[in-house]
């Protein structure tokens, strides 16, 4: 969320962040609106103030006997009272119509970030191994024929709709392999505490990271108020809501895997073949709480240690910065790392590491101890370190072979008790 007394102070600069992210004509508003619940609360204070005195004279007319006096007073005391309470509720009215417009505004892009509509307009930064050559047409993960034994689309179907799969056998003893060592590189070697959460959680934690109001038709709720988490981001970030942390406690770094759930309401008709967009998946995500002038070397920090998942299991990808009309939500800054997937012949996004600055504590009013000044807000980071599906679609597309086999990266090999490969039939091997 937006800091009001920033947009007071310098609606220009305000409105032309925004303009950045495509919106126009919003600080007027915003400025309108509080200085209307500005007014009503100087309003209903002066009230009060008149109440409050109003009730000491009338304490006075009462002592000296003088009815007249008092029950003129005790008239006006009863006036201030609904006057006060009008005004209140006049003030609270304002304050959630103020609320809810800078609920629903983007966080505002870093003055780096390339400015762009779209996709189009993100500007790469690094690329990372070479595409193999194969000596015959790649497929796409589905189609391998050692693959399919372990990818069961139709009983998913059968079981819960489109958007869902079944993984067996040899498959998921590779995707279980996956999570397992992208945990065990973040912890021992990259310095992340491994944290268990929830995947249910309260309403307040979907607004503390920004999932909602407004992107409420892409997550699951439950009958009774709980939602269902898009990705730990929700849970990890939320863990310091409402606390003041210790400075001397912080970077904070945490990772954790979990199960995701996503509607997918805006992407209809998108990669609806294979297991690249699903409903239900896992995912090892990364988040750091820290003060706010570290937060662009912890954002560097964090892709590096996603990056170097990329590079243990020899997946060739690249690194961009996404432009301003690509950005989530509540990102002041985003490096997406897309692998090389050889059946589709592109690269696909396979992490997406972000830094929000302190948009987000905001919401959530997650503050730290500053030395001799008021608590300020901590700053907060997440990122995939990976998305564990994608990443299983990219072993398996990277490591085919012309007969249906598939190769195993080396650094997978401890995780599967030696085992190498996955042959045409669908065995570990």
């Amino acid at each position: 969320m937006h800091d009001i007394r920033a947009i007071r102070d310098n609606p220009a600069a305000f409105e032309a962040a925004l303009a950045r992210r495509g919106l126009s004509g919003i600080s007027a508003t915003i400025l309108k609106l509080d200085e209307a619940r500005r007014s009503k609360i100087l309003a209903s204070e002066t009230a009060q103030a008149l109440q409050n005195a109003a009730s000491k004279e009338a304490g006075v007319a009462k002592g000296r006997g003088n009815e007249a006096e008092f029950n003129r007073l005790r008239t006006l005391v009863a006036e201030k009272k609904s006057e006060v309470a009008a005004l209140g509720a006049e003030a609270d009215q304002f304050d959630r119509e103020l609320r809810d417009l800078l609920m629903g505004l983007p966080n505002l892009p870093l003055a780096e970030i390339p400015d762009g509509a779209d996709e189009d307009g993100n500007v790469e930064i690094r690329r990372w191994g070479n595409p193999r050559n194969f000596d015959f047409t790649p497929l796409e993960h589905f189609d391998i024929a050692g693959v399919k034994p372990g990818m069961d689309f139709e009983t998913a179907a059968k079981l819960s709709g489109a958007r869902f799969v079944v993984l067996k056998g040899a498959v998921i003893r590779v995707h279980r392999a996956l999570s397992q060592m992208m945990l065990d590189t973040h912890i021992e070697e990259h310095g992340l505490t491994e944290t268990w959460t929830p995947v249910l959680v309260k309403e307040d934690a979907m607004y503390g990271t920004n999932q909602l109001p407004k992107f409420a038709e892409d997550s699951y709720q439950t009958t009774n108020g709980w939602w269902l988490i898009p990705t730990s981001e929700v849970t990890l970030t939320n863990s310091v809501a409402g606390d003041v942390l210790e400075e001397a406690a912080l970077p904070i770094r945490m990772t954790a895997h979990t199960q995701c759930f996503r509607s997918e309401a805006g992407s209809a008709g998108k990669d609806t073949s294979g297991m690249l967009r699903q409903h239900q998946f896992e995912k090892v995500e990364m988040v750091t709480i820290c003060t706010p002038d570290t937060a662009l070397s912890e954002h560097d920090r964090m892709t590096n240690c996603a990056q170097a998942i990329l590079e243990k299991l020899e997946i060739p990808y690249r690194t961009i910065v996404l432009c301003t009309g690509d950005m989530g939500f509540g990102a002041q800054k985003t490096h997406d790392l897309e692998a090389w997937l050889p059946g589709q012949n592109k690269y696909r996004e396979i992490s997406s590491v972000s830094t929000c600055g302190q948009f987000q504590a905001r919401r959530m009013n997650a503050r730290f101890k500053v030395p001799g000044g008021k608590p300020e807000f901590v700053a907060t980071l997440n990122g995939s370190g990976l998305a564990v599906g994608r990443c299983l679609i990219a072993v398996l597309e990277n490591g085919q072979q012309a007969d249906g086999s598939v190769d195993l990266p080396k650094a997978l090999h401890p995780y599967l008790r030696g085992k190498t490969r996955i042959s045409a039939a669908g065995v570990l091997e």
